[in-house]
């Protein structure tokens, strides 16, 4: 069952749950998806590859907004935001703890053979790709950085 599939099944849901956060969310989900498979040149189907990195373009909305709302003390409107994020990254693999995510970046600056900060491009080529949807891109900058400097 794909992406949109499963979304439609849990939007009926909370219809009749009547679940403000989740429908929130979940319509937040299908408005990228209808928008993603009608863009020019998307041939009306999305791969999964690009469903995770659609996931992870809310995800990451969401927590920009989330943090603008802490900083202006508005925690209604954060809640809001803290409620959609837990509805779409239902959708997202598992994401990597930070032992498992130190693990796979080592073990991906060992296979490139970075050995300074300034080898970073050479880490985060190699890890967005493996690492796709199982961390953010911040996250996983942050751990190689710390990694290739000590």
């Amino acid at each position: 069952m794909g992406l949109e599939q499963k979304v439609m099944a849990e939007l009926k849901t909370a219809m009749l749950a009547k679940d403000e956060g989740s429908l929130r969310g979940l319509r937040a989900i299908k408005a990228a998806i209808i928008n993603a498979k009608t863009a020019e040149g998307a041939h009306g189907e999305l791969k999964e590859e690009d469903e995770t990195k659609l996931l992870q373009k809310l995800v990451k909305q969401r927590k920009d907004s989330l943090e603008i709302y802490q900083q202006q003390n508005r925690p209604d409107l954060a809640k809001k935001e803290e409620e959609e994020i837990a509805v779409i990254e239902k959708f997202l693999p598992k994401q990597l703890d930070g032992e498992a995510l130190k693990a796979a970046l080592s073990k991906i600056i060992a296979e490139t053979g970075a050995s300074s900060p300034a080898d970073i491009g050479k880490v985060m080529g190699v890890a967005t790709k493996q690492l796709a949807g199982q961390a953010d891109g911040k996250t996983i900058s942050a751990v190689a950085k710390e990694l290739l400097s000590k």
